[in-house]
C-alpha cells in the first residue's frame, strides 16, 4: 500500500477529510510553480536554495515573491508526524482565475504536500524519448506546474522498464530528464548540459558541481550530443530525491531521431553499463558526505 500524502492548503491540513478544489489558475492553465525537496529525519534538505529557485520561477511567470513564512507554516504542518525519508513538494499558483489565460487580481494559492518513501536504489534504467525540450521557450528554466509533457514522456519510459525519461533539445543535444539532470563521463571528464541548452538548474546538479570542483574533480558544463549516450563510459542522473543515481541501462522509445532524421546511434537502442562506475561512485559518495554535514548548504 502506498503511503498517505499529507496535504496542507492555504492554512489547513486537508488530507484528513474532503478537500474542495476551487477553479484555480494553476489547475485550469498550469499557472503556477513548485519545488520538490528531500526530507531526511524530518528535516528538509537545501530549503533555502529551493526557496531561491522558486523566487526565480515566480518572477519568470510575473507572480509575487514567495511568502517564506507562509510556506514554512505548511511545511511544519505536513512534517509534524515523524518522517525518516520522503518527498516534500510546495506549490504556489496565481490563485482563482478565469477559464482562460487571463489572470484575476487576487491571493495566490499555497499548497504543501509530503509523503514518506523508500530511498532510491543506486542505479536505474532510463529511456530516451522522441520529444524535445524547447531551449528557447518562454518557461525554460522555470519549474512550472505545466508538466503534461513530462507525464507522457515518463509513461513511455516506464513501458520500457525505465524510471526516468531523457529529452534532447531542438538542437539535438542532450538536455534533461522529466525531473532530473543528466551527466556523462567520458575520458574521466564529467560533463552536463549547460543551462543554455534548456535544462532546469537542479539543486542537486548545482551542489554536485560546486562540491566536485572543490575536490578537484574535472567537471564541465557544455553541450553534449545526444549520440554520446551510446559511447559515454558512465551516465548518471541527479535530482532532489535521487541525489546522484547511476544509470545501468539505456533504452530508446521508438521515434527518436537526430535533426538529420536518423537514429542517434545504432548502439543506443539497448545499452547496459557497469554502474555505478568509478567516477560516478566517487561523486555519489562525495554528495552523501557533504549533504550529511548540513541540512541547508
Amino acid at each position: 500500500m502506498s503511503e498517505q500524502v499529507r496535504i496542507w492548503v492555504n492554512g489547513r491540513r486537508a488530507d484528513e477529510g474532503p478537500a474542495l478544489v476551487a477553479v484555480d489558475h494553476g489547475v485550469t492553465v498550469g499557472d503556477g510553480v513548485f519545488e520538490t525537496a528531500k526530507v531526511v529525519d524530518g528535516q528538509v534538505f537545501a530549503l533555502t536554495r529551493h526557496h531561491d529557485r522558486m523566487d526565480r520561477s515566480l518572477a519568470g511567470l510575473g507572480l509575487p515573491r514567495l511568502d517564506r513564512d507562509r510556506v514554512q507554516e505548511g511545511i511544519d504542518a505536513v512534517l509534524q508526524e515523524p518522517m525518516a525519508f520522503g518527498r516534500l513538494r510546495y506549490t504556489v499558483t496565481a490563485g482563482p482565475g478565469p477559464l482562460g489565460s487571463d489572470r484575476l487580481e487576487g491571493e495566490a494559492t499555497y499548497i504543501v504536500t509530503a509523503v514518506a518513501m523508500a530511498r532510491p536504489p543506486e542505479a536505474t534504467t532510463v529511456a530516451v524519448v522522441p520529444w524535445v525540450r524547447n531551449e528557447r521557450g518562454v518557461t525554460v528554466g522555470l519549474k512550472t506546474t505545466s508538466y503534461a509533457d513530462n507525464v507522457v514522456a515518463l509513461a513511455a519510459a516506464k513501458e520500457l522498464g525505465g524510471t526516468e525519461a531523457l529529452f534532447a533539445n531542438t538542437a539535438g543535444e542532450l538536455c534533461e530528464g522529466t525531473g532530473s539532470n543528466v551527466f556523462v563521463v567520458s575520458g574521466g571528464v564529467v560533463r552536463t548540459p549547460p543551462l543554455l541548452a534548456g535544462p532546469l538548474a537542479g539543486i542537486t546538479r548545482t551542489l554536485l558541481l560546486e562540491w566536485a570542483r572543490e575536490e578537484g574533480i574535472d567537471v564541465a558544463e557544455e553541450p553534449v550530443p545526444l549520440a554520446e549516450l551510446a559511447t559515454a563510459e558512465e551516465v548518471f542522473i541527479t535530482s532532489s530525491v535521487r541525489d546522484a543515481q547511476a544509470v545501468e541501462r539505456i533504452r530508446v522509445v521508438p521515434g527518436v531521431t537526430t535533426l538529420a532524421g536518423e537514429l542517434p546511434a545504432p548502439d543506443l537502442q539497448e545499452r547496459e553499463l557497469d554502474a555505478p562506475g568509478p567516477v560516478t561512485r566517487r561523486l555519489m559518495d562525495l554528495f552523501a558526505k557533504r549533504a550529511a554535514e548540513r541540512d541547508d548548504p
